[in-house]
């Protein structure tokens, strides 16, 4: 069966997610290795400003994008050595890049577009490897979101007969797969469920000078605002019906600092932060089960880094009391390696000339085959 490989790097810019994943003729994944390459501080600052600047010169971005190019390449090999896999086995890369902005409505009256950025040109160099890259650009063309890209892979691993399954990515934004029965001929559902670690990260930068708030300790420390948290909430985005997602352009410290008073405790506001992320997800599960008719699920199948902070995973659960919180790992798939593990599964798609968006989920007008191939 062919070997594949996943990078992802996520709005959390903590680092690359390499992920070697068998596939056999049916599409069935099946993790073999992995690895997790630590972003430099001096790149993640550079990404960050990238992320948050009005304008940026055509050679910064150039440099930024080399130097993340550089160092999936160590990912690969770091990854590629530690499992005693020869480059020869690895039928393609599935590179995500980075994204910089995501604006699939557009930006002041502009059309559309989304923001990665990457090299498969010289990823291909580096590696020795096939690299399939840019996979969200053709979705948008057809009219979708070009996100949330890995619910087709949720699909894939995770729809069972007899129940209804969620899955929930709390990365630097959160999204939310809703899966049917196997016998229900209804169709997945997916999107965005606002802010997740993106603001609790940014928060805990500016205040604890530390990238991110380490199983949610410092969230502990504070008590909810009930009043911003309810400002919060009051952005249209929360009540937006899907098709929908989001990013750094619409929710970032910019944002939050509108909706603050000025005497808040900083320990409060991230203790409401933690409150907004698992408060916009349940609201984001209520509005799929009303879109589609469902019943509570069996089972939420939380991933991400969030699946590891348990004062998010707690607030959750207390306002989904109907549905038991499941670990990935139950069935085969540990929560880290979801994302990595969906654009390895894409560039099997890709080659193989399958769709890899799901219609329902972005939006799009049909399926589309996703990402440009480039040749070792």
């Amino acid at each position: 069966m062919p070997l594949f490989v996943g990078l992802m790097s996520g709005t959390s810019l903590d680092g690359i997610d390499a992920v070697l994943v068998d596939i056999d003729e049916t599409g069935q994944p099946q993790l073999i290795a992995s690895h997790a390459e630590p972003m430099p501080q001096s790149l993640h600052e550079h990404l960050w400003a990238l992320c948050h600047a009005q304008r940026a010169s055509f050679a910064e971005l150039a440099r930024a994008e080399d130097s993340f190019c550089r160092l999936q390449a160590q990912a690969v090999a770091t990854l590629l050595a530690s499992s005693n896999t020869p480059t020869k086995a690895i039928a393609a890369l599935g590179s995500h890049g980075q994204t910089i902005e995501h604006a699939p409505s557009g930006h002041d009256g502009g059309p559309p577009y989304t923001l990665q950025l990457d090299n498969p040109s010289l990823l291909a160099e580096l590696t020795g490897c096939a690299v399939v890259a840019d996979f969200r650009r053709r979705d948008l063309a057809a009219g979708g979101q070009a996100a949330p890209l890995a619910p087709a892979f949720h699909e894939a691993l995770f729809r069972a007969p007899g129940e209804w399954r969620l899955v929930l990515n709390l990365g630097g934004f959160a999204n939310l797969t809703l899966l049917p029965p196997e016998e229900d001929e209804r169709l997945p559902l997916g999107f965005d469920t606002g802010p997740a670690n993106a603001l609790l990260d940014a928060w805990h930068a500016r205040h604890r000078h530390e990238r991110f708030d380490a199983g949610g300790h410092w969230a502990t420390t504070g008590r909810i605002d009930e009043a911003l948290l309810e400002r919060l909430l009051a952005d249209p985005f929360f009540h937006r019906p899907p098709p929908r997602s989001t990013g750094r352009e619409a929710f970032h410290l910019g944002w939050l600092e509108t909706q603050l008073k000025g005497e808040e405790r900083p320990e409060d506001v991230q203790a409401t932060l933690a409150e907004l992320t698992a408060a916009s997800a349940a609201m984001g599960v209520m509005m799929a089960r009303e879109q589609l008719d469902a019943p509570p699920a069996a089972a939420l199948i939380p991933c991400g880094g969030g699946a590891h902070n348990p004062v998010l995973l707690s607030r959750l659960a207390q306002r989904l009391p109907e549905t038991p919180l499941v670990a990935s790992d139950e069935w085969g798939w540990p929560a880290d390696w979801l994302e990595g593990g969906a654009f390895a599964w894409l560039a099997w798609r890709r080659l193989a000339g399958l769709a890899g968006n799901l219609p329902s989920v972005t939006g799009a007008s049909g399926p589309r085959i996703l990402g440009g191939l480039y040749a070792p």
